[in-house]
């Protein structure tokens, strides 16, 4: 497909970190029986009117804040008309001509470059119930209910422009707002229970055309994988498409994962069918620069502040402080550790992104909950880091650490002690099984100094055995090299 180029734009919708709906006091809490989350405002009985929630008006502020938008002092809030059983109304009420976050960007990483990713706009809307189909068959029986816990829960709608060429740039971008509203705290991220789901437009259009070419978007991707694959089909199906003399008709999609496709779902509605028009029963939202001042005072050090301080303050690579500061959790973690061991922060970063996650990823558990405390982990890499054990060692203290719990900075001092596990340090003890070692190993002796050097490492590993393990391996290195070149 060389001769074609992907156009890529999102739609995210971020639920916002609320206790309570966007225009009702009702809860937004996750998992509750269906319709009991629902007042007479989610319902549209007769004669109920919105009411605006603050807290989510102060995180569209900070979200604009941390991409470098204009925040609207003055925005409206729009009726968007369209008839489905889940919307109570007959209406959303949204933002389309003046929205509260207008412009701004994400610098995103893809292939170890950065690209710019231009935000459109952000605006606050409520989302809509949910349609729950039961036994339904290919005969069309079965039983559809309405559940409208989630008929107004507070949303912010995050649109990009269509400057992203590929699957794995939109995934990027993806990955890296969802960062960014977590790390925020506005939005808790789970993509499973709908708290972040994204709508990629998608067109394709021949190398050097400046015309875009019909878009298609595919509704409500609910994980990253699902994301990028959709995409690459999509592209795939408009270019085969093209190719083979038909058109491409705007639509909305579905993705079917089963069977890794998308598939139609209606016509693709334009704004005019809508019928926008500002919401009589709402005034326009004024924002003043004191709240804007205030909610800017409190807000966290953001990712990419944070990326630069690591590699100054800690000389980390630009590679490692990204990964780091992927998740706050993680960056906090690795944070503390590295405050405990100021010279040895690069060791810190390795074990934080390597056993710490790896133990994470294995278990499911939040770094909250990890069994191996920063305080913890700092007092067994002060003791790699004075050679009191070995690296290889210090992953089986590890392990015990995590097995038994650890929050001290002596868990691991007591587990060496018991088990006996100090690095062998003094040069005459080591001297000695390297001697006995070389004495016991002529045949391989004598293929080192041929040239062969495969015969060090079976000296070095047979005195590693001689040593129990224990003893220190660079100095093991360091005086078998010296005697075997003597």
């Amino acid at each position: 497909m060389k001769n074609w180029e992907v156009v890529i734009g999102l739609e995210t919708h971020a639920q916002l970190a609320t206790h309570s709906k966007i225009f009702s006091g009702s809860s937004t809490a996750f998992g509750a029986a269906p319709n009991t989350q629902a007042s007479p405002v989610d319902l549209a009985l007769p004669g109920v009117l919105p009411v605006l929630n603050r807290g989510a008006v102060e995180c569209a502020i900070a979200f604009g804040l941390a991409v470098g938008a204009h925040i609207a002092e003055r925005s409206i809030f729009a009726r968007k008309n369209y008839f489905y059983p889940d919307l109570p109304k007959g209406y959303q009420i949204s933002q389309y001509e003046i929205p509260v976050v207008q412009g701004g960007g994400l610098a995103i990483m893809v292939d170890g470059a950065e690209k710019f990713v231009q935000l459109t706009r952000a605006h606050l809307e409520e989302d809509a119930g949910k349609s729950l189909h039961e036994g339904s068959d290919s005969h069309g029986t079965g039983v559809t209910g309405i559940d409208l816990n989630r008929a107004g829960t507070p949303l912010l709608e995050i649109v990009t422009e269509p400057v992203m060429r590929s699957a794995a740039e939109a995934v990027a971008y993806a990955k890296t707002l969802h960062s960014l509203v977590t790390w925020l705290g506005i939005c808790d991220g789970n993509m499973q229970e709908g708290s972040f789901r994204c709508d990629a437009n998608v067109s394709v259009r021949p190398v050097g055309q400046k015309e875009f070419g019909t878009r298609c978007e595919i509704k409500n991707l609910n994980s990253f994988r699902f994301m990028e694959k959709a995409i690459e089909y999509e592209v795939r199906r408009q270019v085969e498409l093209i190719e083979d003399g038909g058109r491409v008709v705007q639509e909305t999609r579905l993705y079917d994962p089963d069977r890794d496709e998308t598939r139609s779902m209606r016509s693709k509605e334009d704004a005019m069918d809508y019928r926008y028009f500002p919401d009589p029963d709402l005034l326009p939202l004024a924002i003043s620069p004191e709240m804007i001042q205030k909610i800017h005072a409190g807000m966290p050090e953001l990712p990419q502040a944070m990326r630069t301080r690591f590699e100054q303050q800690f000389g980390l690579s630009a590679y490692d402080a990204t990964t780091l500061t992927a998740d706050k959790a993680l960056a906090g973690y690795f944070e503390a550790v590295a405050a405990a061991l100021p010279d040895d922060a690069k060791l810190a970063a390795n074990w934080v992104m390597g056993e710490v996650s790896g133990r994470i990823n294995e278990t499911g558990l939040t770094l909250g909950d990890a069994p191996v405390s920063p305080t913890g982990l700092a007092g067994l890499l002060r003791r790699v880091a004075d050679g009191t054990i070995s690296g290889k060692t210090a992953k089986d203290v590890f392990a015990t650490m995590w097995a038994d719990g650890a929050t001290s900075h002596s868990a691991a001092d007591a587990i060496i002690e018991a088990q006996g596990l100090k690095q062998i340090s003094d040069s005459g003890a080591i001297e000695k099984i390297v001697d006995d070692v070389i004495a016991a190993n002529q045949k391989s002796v004598d293929e080192f100094r041929a040239g062969k050097e495969k015969a060090f490492n079976a000296l070095v590993g047979q005195i590693m055995k001689g040593s129990r393990g224990k003893a220190n391996p660079a100095q093991v290195n360091d005086i078998l090299k010296r005697k075997l070149n003597s």
